[in-house]
């Protein structure tokens, strides 16, 4: 896993900046809407809204944007879609098990694009379950090692603060730890580090795989290009890949 969230945070830092900025946008405040239609509008009462609102924030996403997607999801303003979240499995190149994300109001939409970026670029679909075994749900906040202010962080001040609070493990992934928890402690681990003035990227329930495939430069490239289409793709949240890279192969194909 650590090598897939060194690519997704490297993915993220570029997306800030690049052409997929306005997509990046358009997922976030969907999650926003979601959040907000399932437990309300006020984030004080909503934690699933609050940590939407706060990684739509660290992305750059415009307040006034934010503002809409809470009151379109909470039903106080107009033009609300009706979300769906649609799972699909596959497999990339080298047996790699993906977990793809959907979420949609056209579930024929969502089939189709998920379909065609997997056979164009060496994927292949796979039935309901075949998949979803190899990965478990857990909390997972992502800690930046440079906070604001210019300060550091260390791994032991990450332990310190979030293993009262219910933490598995805390992972060194290079510019950022990632904190691993239950889902249901997710809230708690994340009020725990705020509690010690430390700085978080993103704090929010996905997948993690049980075990990881290790990959060399050609099938980490294969696997990259299969998840960057599989992102491009407007109904498509997240991507769950069960890969792991070392960082030399990570250098080569970033470069």
């Amino acid at each position: 896993m650590s090598g897939h969230s060194k690519w997704a945070t490297t993915k993220h830092k570029k997306a800030a900046i690049d052409a997929k900025r306005g997509k990046l946008f358009a997922k976030l405040i969907k999650n926003i809407e979601v959040a907000a239609r399932t437990g309300g509008g006020d984030p004080a009462g909503n934690p699933t809204l609050y940590d939407a609102i706060q990684k739509a924030k660290k992305s750059s996403v415009p307040n006034d944007n934010i503002d809409r997607a809470v009151k379109r999801g909470s039903g106080a303003e107009g033009g609300g879609a009706d979300w769906q979240t649609i799972m699909y499995e596959g497999y990339a190149a080298g047996g790699v098990a993906v977990l793809i994300e959907c979420l949609t109001d056209n579930r024929n939409r969502a089939a189709s694009e998920v379909r065609t970026a997997m056979t164009r670029n060496g994927g292949s679909m796979a039935d309901p379950g075949s998949v979803s075994y190899l990965f478990s749900r857990k909390g997972v906040i992502v800690v930046p090692k440079a906070q604001e202010g210019g300060a550091e962080t260390d791994e032991d001040s990450v332990l310190l603060a979030v293993l009262d609070a219910g933490a598995e493990e805390v992972r060194d992934l290079g510019d950022t730890f990632e904190v691993i928890s239950e889902p249901t402690d997710l809230v708690a681990v994340r009020t725990a580090l705020q509690d010690a003035g430390i700085d978080y990227d993103s704090a929010e329930a996905g997948f993690v795989p049980s075990t990881t495939i290790e990959l060399d430069e050609d099938g980490a490239g294969k696997v990259f290009r299969l998840i960057d289409a599989l992102e491009d793709c407007d109904d498509v949240q997240n991507v769950y890949a069960n890969y792991d890279v070392s960082d030399e192969v990570l250098e080569k194909v970033d470069a």
